[in-house]
């Protein structure tokens, strides 16, 4: 859909508005596929059944003129735990067999993340459009693979980074166009839950083995170890399969600012951190991230396992007039002037789940051939992001993007 430019570049600004607030409603240039009419119905396809998988296969059967068709997963049990939300749908064990479903017009993948380029991949290649969970590629090579795969297709993809479904990337934006806080040379922003692990782990099942799981598929690209059911249940524990809180979450976080803000990729990243309550996790329970941006900017996310005072996002913009906060867990927006106090009453946990006006909205572009509220570039952005401050952390020193080989180096 977009020149290697556009992916690697800022968006220009009233295109890029239209486009994070799903608003746009002009045809992609040499995109395929008719525009259907707001009452075609859509068939679509699941692939990843786990408890992702389930709570967009609900989110999207709420959606109008949709019909589910198959669904995908290499353990029985998801398959089951699928056919009890959509009993039309057919299951299947290979998700290559669903893609080969001609009457499928969208597929919804929600794989494990060292799966996602896998999957998106020959989604594309059969002609699909793609709802993709985030973090939309694992790596700069298979977010490379993915953009190859998707370009001149003309096909929808929308990444599931759902906050951009609501109206708080449209306020902020107002008041960064009307200068209200001068020069932001800050951006400051917060994940904080007090519970074990994060709240991801899971007990294994006692079905979980060789004869319902294929192993084999699961492990994908990954290095190839002896079936593990707690590496399978609990993949966001692993390096292998998952990147932390980063990917889980911080992304969230990244998509939101980075479309309101316009932001490129850093120039470079600095992750610090540890596990200090989470023994059985590989990845950190604690850690701040540092990112500097080209647009002469700073960007702090800070995660923790271990208190819950910011909850799931309070976040800042710092500039030379004044001070922004914006609260994920309520869409509050306060503007601070200088010298003026802020208003310190401690933010609500969680967040407001848009998870269904962002399904919605796939569906509409689907049917319009518009741009989705968060476009293909903007998941390469956000994943290419995620990935720095991960290599970061594991190498244990800052890390910068080379623009020119598209690596991390």
């Amino acid at each position: 859909m977009s020149s290697r430019r556009g992916f690697l570049g800022t968006m220009i600004g009233g295109a890029a508005g239209a486009a994070m607030t799903g608003a746009a409603t002009t045809a992609i240039a040499g995109a395929k596929g008719r525009v259907r009419g707001a009452n075609d119905r859509i068939r679509f396809g699941l692939i990843g059944g786990g408890s992702r998988g389930k709570e967009i296969l609900r989110a999207a059967i709420q959606c109008p003129n949709v019909e589910p068709a198959a669904v995908a997963d290499v353990y029985t049990r998801r398959l089951d735990e699928a056919k009890a939300i959509a009993p039309g749908a057919t299951t299947y064990r290979d998700y290559r067999a669903l893609l080969d479903d001609k009457t499928i017009d969208a597929v919804l993948i929600a794989t494990p993340q060292h799966l996602h380029a896998l999957h998106f991949v020959a989604a594309i290649q059969a002609g699909k459009d793609v709802y993709q969970e985030k973090t939309m590629a694992f790596n700069p090579n298979h977010a490379r693979r993915m953009r190859n795969a998707l370009e001149g297709t003309g096909r929808v993809v929308q990444v599931g980074m759902q906050m951009n479904s609501g109206d708080g990337v449209r306020k902020v934006r107002e008041h960064v166009t009307a200068k209200d806080l001068g020069d932001i040379t800050l951006v400051q922003t917060h994940h904080f839950r007090n519970a074990a692990y994060g709240g991801w782990l899971r007990d294994v099942p006692p079905d979980c083995n060789l004869e319902h799981v294929d192993w084999a598929a699961f492990q994908g690209e990954a290095k190839a170890v002896p079936f593990d059911p707690q590496r399978y249940i609990n993949w966001r524990f692993f390096w292998d399969y998952s990147g932390g809180n980063v990917f889980e979450n911080m992304v969230h976080t990244l998509a939101f600012w980075f479309g309101a803000l316009n932001l490129s990729i850093p120039d470079s990243v600095t992750m610090t951190g540890a596990n200090y309550l989470s023994p059985k996790m590989n990845v950190p329970d604690t850690f701040q991230v540092s990112m500097s941006h080209p647009e002469k900017l700073l960007f702090t996310f800070t995660s923790m396992f271990g208190n819950g005072y910011y909850g799931e996002g309070r976040d800042f913009l710092f500039g030379n007039k004044g001070t922004l906060s914006y609260s994920h867990s309520n869409g509050n927006l306060e503007v601070i002037a200088r010298g003026a106090k802020p208003n310190e009453s401690k933010p609500s946990a969680g967040y407001k789940d848009f998870t269904g006006l962002h399904m919605q909205n796939f569906f509409d572009c689907v049917r319009s051939r518009s741009e989705p509220a968060v476009p293909f570039e903007l998941g390469f952005r956000t994943s290419i992001a995620c990935r720095m401050a991960i290599d970061s952390y594991r190498r244990g020193t800052t890390v910068r993007w080379d623009p020119t080989t598209e690596e991390i180096v």
